[in-house]
């Protein structure tokens, strides 16, 4: 079957039924070797690496409003690569190219191919979609054992807190963009109630949504992890006065203990696919190092080394984009 995914979540998902796409968005990047596949996707906003989270905010807006959306699709190279199947989403149209912009492209082809949508919100959603995809490809043994295979690893930390009391909890706060600032949402929840934190300022499946800087004080985070949609680490250090510069900044509990993170939210986090159980894994290594084993250092860093990754001591992240949806 001939496969294009229009978001690198959906090229993940595809990659652990043992199936290579024909073709990608211009945003995946992993497994390797994807970059060299065609790319039948594009962004209008310019400059995302090097831009400023409140610039990419900027651009978002503007381009959403004077283009009428921030992506579109090559529809002479989809043509070209004839697909079978499209795999897509619906979630957010900031954060990739929606199902929406597809069903426009699909509008201009020869061809029919069938379009499956993705709109996950919890974790359950995202195993979900990789037993679709099995289903509609005919790899249904490989998504049950790649199922069956995340689920025990979630287990496993679930099994890890679960003598947890709530004075052990400590009150996280994930950000998923820096200015506007904006609490991350989805699958968050659940990944830190099951690293043993408590999440306070988002419920399990609630949308991320900008938030007003008094709110973080008053709940007063005894841990800080920042993994902004889109972001390696090393432009987190690039944007890292967004909340260093804040007023009462310092005063958060999670400053004055050093408890505080940058996480890759380009990679891990923000990306619906198998590697939101490897965020799973780097979260509770964080939350609980005294249970856990430290995240990958190219997967999170404490505060206080992000000093090297700005220098270029790490590895690089792909484009970036705020989300507001």
């Amino acid at each position: 079957m001939r496969i294009v995914t229009t978001l690198p979540s959906a090229t993940e998902l595809v990659a652990a039924l043992g199936i290579e796409p024909v073709g990608v968005s211009h945003e995946c990047d992993y497994p390797p070797g994807v970059e060299s596949l065609p790319s039948v996707t594009r962004s209008r906003i310019s400059e995302a690496r090097r831009a400023s989270s409140g610039e990419i905010d900027r651009q978002v807006l503007d381009t959403a409003e004077t283009e009428g959306g921030i992506y579109d699709v090559d529809v002479e190279t989809l043509e070209d690569l004839d697909p079978d199947l499209i795999v897509t989403q619906g979630m957010c149209d900031v954060c990739a190219v929606d199902e929406a912009v597809v069903a426009d492209a699909v509008a201009e082809l020869d061809a029919d191919p069938e379009v499956l949508t993705t709109d996950p919100h919890s974790v359950a959603d995202v195993l979900d979609d990789l037993d679709r995809l099995g289903r509609v490809t005919g790899r249904e043994a490989h998504a049950r054992e790649a199922r069956l295979d995340l689920e025990a690893r979630i287990d496993t930390v679930r099994e890890r807190t679960a003598d947890l009391d709530d004075d052990d909890r400590p009150r996280v706060a994930i950000f998923d963009w820096t200015d506007p600032v904006m609490i991350a949402g989805h699958w968050t929840a659940e990944l830190v109630d099951w690293a043993g934190g408590e999440y306070g300022l988002a419920d399990a499946g609630e949308r991320s949504r900008p938030r007003e800087w008094t709110e973080i004080r008053e709940y007063d985070p005894e841990l800080v992890i920042v993994a902004p949609c889109g972001f390696g680490l090393d432009q987190i250090a690039a944007n890292w006065t967004d909340l260093t510069d804040r007023e009462g900044w310092d005063d958060l509990a999670a400053v004055q203990t050093d408890r505080v993170w940058a996480l890759d939210g380009h990679h891990y986090l923000n990306r619906p696919g198998p590697r939101l159980v490897d965020t799973l894994e780097a979260i509770a290594g964080i939350v609980h190092p005294d249970r856990f084993d430290a995240p990958d250092r190219n997967v999170a860093v404490p505060f206080d080394d992000l000093a090297s990754i700005e220098t270029g001591d790490a590895d690089t992240a792909g484009d970036s984009r705020a989300e507001v949806d």
